[in-house]
């Protein structure tokens, strides 16, 4: 076969899984549109009629995170997350007695809450939420109480050299911003938070009109718009909003950070610059190039390294990440390091390259196809959490993504500043 009808066979196989790919786009996007309605308190409820379905899921997302937390006091959101819901017997409850699960997890963005369980205990579902989230059981006792479990994690968290990492190279990237933080807490942030703090994030984000609920499953619209109106209609509303807006973080220092740990078989390396916020309008192409890049990566280093990018309501990172790294080559002499040849030029070598259509095609195929498996009201949800154009608009966003728009966000990639940080076990 010469080289003309490979790539002539490659375009075409290439156009028809495109066409496919985002016809499904489209149906999906289209079928899953949910009923909206919205309470005197500015509550946003969604609702999925899903009549094939046994089970209920009903989730409420709060919209604000760990990017609010005071300096100093990393893990206040986190912290008002773990207190709606104190106790592990509710966990046993949803489980044992509702024949599903309950969950919450807070990030830099937001804090859901996620309650599952039979069909016909949608009622019981949404009362457990309604009082965890109107009435959450906040003073000394259960503050310290949630402090100590976190703490625990906190601990377990710093022997994970990945983790160790992740985070000294977001602080080198971002500093005192948000991102550089902690959303987890720190030992030292999390002793320094007492239930006033809880109390006062409580105030000022964890009210109506700033969260979405959205329940689907084999449910009856108009049966579960009066139950949220009799269960969250008396929730409050803030007095204000606080807006999503930071100071901008410093240049970062791009001098070569060595970390010396003691945990074992540490040898963590990381790249990161500044990468795009998920309301980026060159989103979708981010996400494209991404691929491209983790595909390079794989070609050249195998599994061994991973490319990520992080978006977060602004701008978040991208990293390039080596766990269990060969650190042979160095040469440690007490505090200074030596560094073979070109290392710090990783990060530029991997972009040097324009982006061939090959790369292209491949990597958005990959995308399209992730893109139209992802989880629907998770998607909606992001719209409010994040300021997104609907659903049926950022899916034509993603379809029309070109080469000529990834190119442009990549050749954005390399006039930024890369920071490099190498977590090693210390042999002192």
């Amino acid at each position: 076969m010469n080289i003309r009808n490979y790539f002539q066979k490659f375009a075409l196989a290439t156009l028809l899984l495109f066409t496919a790919i985002s016809i499904s786009v489209a149906q999906t996007t289209k079928a899953n549109a949910p009923r909206q309605e919205k309470l005197l308190n500015n509550l946003k409820l969604l609702i999925w009629t899903e009549p094939a379905t046994e089970k209920v899921s009903v989730k409420l997302r709060i919209h604000s995170g760990a990017a609010f937390d005071t300096l100093g006091k990393e893990g206040t959101m986190a912290l008002l997350a773990d207190s709606l819901f104190p106790n592990e017997s509710v966990k046993q409850f949803f489980a044992e007695e509702l024949g599903g699960s309950l969950n919450v997890e807070s990030s830099y963005d937001y804090i859901q809450i996620t309650g599952t369980g039979d069909a016909d205990k949608v009622l019981t579902i949404l009362e457990t939420l309604a009082a965890a989230v109107t009435k959450p059981a906040i003073d000394k006792e259960v503050t310290a109480k949630i402090r100590a479990v976190r703490l625990e994690r906190i601990k377990e968290l710093r022997k994970n050299p990945a983790y160790v990492a992740d985070l000294a190279v977001a602080k080198r990237l971002f500093g005192d911003y948000p991102y550089g933080r902690s959303a987890e807490g720190t030992a030292d942030s999390l002793q320094k938070i007492d239930f006033a703090d809880l109390l006062l994030a409580k105030q000022r984000f964890l009210t109506a009109d700033n969260a979405t609920l959205a329940v689907s499953g084999n449910v009856k619209p108009d049966y579960i718009f009066k139950a949220v109106r009799q269960l969250f209609g008396g929730w409050e509303k803030a007095d204000k909003k606080v807006p999503a807006t930071f100071a901008q973080p410093s240049a970062p220092d791009t001098k070569f950070f060595l970390i010396k740990t003691e945990i074992n078989n540490a040898s963590e390396l990381r790249f990161a610059f500044r990468g795009a916020a998920r309301r980026d309008q060159d989103f979708h192409a981010v996400r494209i190039l991404t691929g491209i890049l983790q595909n390079r990566l794989q070609k050249k280093e195998g599994d061994k390294v991973s490319m990520q990018q992080n978006s977060y309501f602004l701008p978040g990172l991208v990293s390039v990440k080596f766990s269990n790294w060969d650190s042979s080559s160095l040469k440690l002499a007490g505090a200074d390091v030596s560094l073979p040849e070109n290392f710090l030029d990783y990060v530029q070598e991997l972009l040097a390259a324009n982006v061939t259509a090959e790369e292209f095609q491949i990597a958005k195929a990959d995308f399209l196809k992730n893109y139209g498996s992802q989880n629907t009201v998770d998607a909606w949800l992001d719209i409010d959490s994040y300021g997104l154009a609907p659903m049926k608009t950022d899916a034509t966003f993603a379809q029309s993504a070109t080469l000529a728009d990834v190119q442009k966000v990549l050749e954005r990639w390399r006039k930024e500043a890369v920071v490099r940080t190498l977590l090693l076990k210390s042999t002192a």
